[in-house]
Parts: C-alpha cells; sequence; structure tokens
C-alpha cells in the first residue's frame, strides 16, 4: 500500500513513527499521524490546516492530545460517558499519579531501550490508513496523499477525530478547502 503514498504522505507516517518513538509509545498511534501533520509545511495536509486556523493553534491540539493520554487515550466523550455510569475519570488519573507519578497512565515507556526493533501500528493508525486508502478511492485520486491521511482522521471517533473537531477541523471543512465551495483551494 506505501507504494501508493505520495512523498508528502510517507513523510507523515514517518513523522508518526518519530513521535511515537519520542514518546516511547510502544506503537504509532493516531495522535502520533496527527502530531506528524502539524509538523508538515507546504503540503495539502498542512494548507487544510493553515486555512481552517490550525495551523496557530497547533500548540493547543497538542495539549489536548497530552491531556487525552494522560487519561490513558481516552477520549473527552468516552470520559464523558463513564462519568455518567459515576466514574470519575478525573479522580482515577489523579489517584493513579499520586502513587505512580505524572503520565503514569499514558502508557508510554519512560525506558525507551526495552525495544530498538521498528515501531508497529497500533489498531487505530492501521484503520487511519486504510481510510485514508478509502478515502482517495472515492474521490478518485491515483495516490494517498497526507491530505486523505487527515480527512481519516476526521472521519474515525477517538481522541485525534475529537480534538480536530473541537478545533473546527471536520470532514467537511477540509474537503470544503482542498475541494472547492471556498475561496481557498489547495493546488
Amino acid at each position: 500500500m506505501f507504494e501508493r503514498f505520495t512523498k508528502d504522505a510517507r513523510a507523515v507516517v514517518m513523522g508518526a513513527v518519530e513521535h511515537a518513538e519520542r514518546a516511547g509509545a510502544g506503537s504509532v498511534d493516531t495522535e502520533h499521524l496527527l502530531l506528524a501533520l502539524l509538523d508538515r509545511e507546504g503540503s495539502r495536509a498542512s494548507f487544510a490546516l493553515a486555512a481552517l486556523g490550525l495551523a496557530e493553534r497547533g500548540g493547543a491540539v497538542r495539549e489536548a492530545l497530552a491531556e487525552a493520554r494522560r487519561r490513558a487515550g481516552l477520549s473527552q466523550a468516552d470520559a464523558e460517558a463513564l462519568a455518567g455510569l459515576g466514574i470519575d475519570v478525573s479522580e482515577i488519573v489523579a489517584r493513579v499519579e499520586e502513587v505512580h507519578g505524572v503520565g503514569a497512565m499514558s502508557a508510554d515507556r519512560k525506558d525507551k531501550a526495552w525495544w530498538s526493533a521498528r515501531r508497529s501500528f497500533g489498531r487505530g493508525a492501521k484503520e487511519i490508513l486504510e481510510k485514508a486508502l478509502r478515502v482517495a478511492v472515492a474521490r478518485r485520486d491515483r495516490h494517498i496523499g497526507d491530505e486523505h491521511i487527515l480527512l481519516a482522521l476526521t472521519i474515525r471517533p477517538g481522541v485525534a477525530g475529537e480534538v480536530l473537531a473541537d478545533h473546527g477541523v471536520t470532514y467537511e471543512s477540509v474537503v470544503r478547502v482542498l475541494y472547492g465551495e471556498g475561496e481557498a483551494k489547495a493546488g
């Protein structure tokens, strides 16, 4: 499948691997793909993110992703659903961090030497890459670009999609910027 990826899409995948390695994560996940997209410049996805105002709010996105990691990767919607059952995720995080230290629930390994092999892709990241392929095929694009990865992130429920939506980046808004209807159109 990677032979169909553009240079920009490959750079996003490699950047996601680097983000996972720096975090000491056991696998590459959707938030690593989003972080890698935020790092890009001069690509279709970076154009869309800038047009939607996310370029200047990258710090807020990174903070929201870090907060989700502290909640063991639970989205805010997941935390609210648990609250409806009487489970206070914030209280659980506070108690675990009190005993084991800040970030104990993040699943990031502080001992980065534990695994020197290549990072595997978590289920969520694999789903995003598969959805990116489906989005490209549906749009009749020959190659999978970083814009297709961005569109896939906006479709899949979870932390990355929720953070994007919280910052006004939805499937519809990205499609509008990239493919028409608006004044700005990526070339």
